[in-house]
């Protein structure tokens, strides 16, 4: 028999830079875990993605020890890095601030894939494609 979960906590942290400081230390805190731990354990699994923001689940068991779950990037963070901007346009029908090709569209629907409600790489295109819309980039053939 497994042990018995009492809390899952979601967070989005910088890759490789999580800190015991908020929001990590008052997200764990409450639950007794070891924040230092959690801390090491994220930003070791995280390194190789330094400068990108990495979901994770974070299982909280009963004796208070914890499991990490990554998950992808959020897509609109992928589609700026792709694009070279900073950010989104502020109005995304009227000013256009970035494009990317479908190569690079292809490819981050392909990593997020696994986080989409589909299996099939074409609608995840189309997911992925109504998010860049939405950001002001345009989609280049």
């Amino acid at each position: 028999m497994g042990k018995k979960v009492t809390a899952i906590v979601k967070l989005a942290l910088s890759a490789g830079q999580a800190t015991p400081a908020p929001p990590v230390g008052p997200a764990l805190g409450q639950y007794g875990v070891n924040i230092l731990m959690f801390c090491k354990e994220y930003n070791a699994r995280t390194v190789d993605k330094t400068g990108l923001i990495i979901p994770v689940e974070v299982s909280v068991y009963e004796d208070k020890s914890f499991a990490l779950s990554l998950k992808t990037s959020p897509a609109s963070v992928l589609i700026a890095k792709a694009a070279k901007v900073a950010k989104g346009s502020g109005q995304p029908n009227q000013k256009s601030v970035g494009s990317i090709n479908n190569q690079q569209l292809r490819e981050i629907a392909q990593m997020k894939l696994q986080d989409l409600n589909t299996r099939n790489v074409q609608q995840a295109m189309k997911i992925i494609a109504g998010t860049a819309i939405n950001m002001g980039i345009q989609i280049n053939d």
